[in-house]
């Protein structure tokens, strides 16, 4: 059974409880995670605007920061993660190229003006949202804060991409991965339609296949030769890390990035 509104922003606000400024307050799987900067940021340039919203602890917000001579504003609407990200900043050995700022906010109702941005991020937001229309609010909201000829650079789970995923595994004898219970994954349909009216979609980066292939597939077929000698869902391994090193062929990914031109 999927959790309810209430209980996505508790389960939420636990993680951050639980893990403060550790990556695995929003995702345990670091690689995962670092292909996804990566290929956001290869969409970010110097000298621009940039709001990330859903940011959780600020992990991948401070990194961008990190690469680019940015102002970027990270916000959340948990406030333990604001906090935590607040700490994340302050505790940085590596010094910012731009500039970052983190305060609460909430996607559906952004205190922010009317295409004040040249790029927004939302990194693992809309799944998060359990009703289809507040799915559609929260894309249109995202993308009304965008100036013209901006990006919006959205990064969800689809269903058609664990579909994919989980029709390669059956051919290998291995069980379907289940959508998580405080996860509302995306279809492609909505992504392209939502608002189409304020944003034009340009591309979808299927960034993550190659590694969800080499991690959701090849590596338990091989542990389970191995018996209990492997455990082939933690993510902070050598396999993973070579994996996520590969070029992205295919389509098996879960997490694609879309990326919107703001009309």
């Amino acid at each position: 059974m999927k959790f309810s509104d209430d209980q996505i922003r508790e389960f939420w606000r636990n993680q951050a409880v639980s893990y403060g400024d550790d990556h695995r307050a929003s995702w345990t799987d670091i690689h995962a995670i670092n292909l996804e900067i990566g290929e956001i940021s290869r969409r970010l340039r110097d000298g621009i605007r940039v709001i990330d919203i859903g940011c959780a602890n600020g992990f991948s917000t401070i990194s961008y920061a990190q690469r680019f001579r940015i102002d970027i504003k990270g916000i959340d609407y948990i406030p333990e993660m604001i906090a935590a990200a607040k700490d994340r900043l302050g505790a940085q050995s590596k010094p910012l190229v731009g500039t970052a700022a983190f305060s609460a906010g909430n996607i559906l109702a952004l205190e922010e003006p009317d295409e004040f941005y040249d790029t927004a991020v939302v990194t693992r937001v809309i799944i998060n949202l359990g009703h289809r229309d507040k799915q559609i609010a929260a894309i249109r909201e995202a993308a009304r804060v965008v100036k013209s000829g901006g990006t919006l650079l959205v990064s969800e789970a689809t269903r058609e991409g664990l579909q994919r995923l989980n029709a390669f595994r059956a051919e290998w004898g291995l069980g379907a991965i289940p959508e998580p219970q405080f996860n509302n994954y995306v279809d492609e349909e909505l992504m392209r339609t939502a608002a189409s009216d304020l944003v034009d979609l340009e591309e979808i980066s299927n960034f993550s296949s190659t590694y969800f292939v080499g991690t959701r597939l090849l590596k338990p077929l091989l542990a389970g030769l191995l018996g209990d000698r492997v455990d082939p869902s933690l993510p902070d391994t050598e396999w993973n890390r070579f994996f996520s090193l590969l070029p992205a062929g295919g389509d098996y990914g879960t997490q694609k990035l879309f990326v919107y031109r703001r009309k």
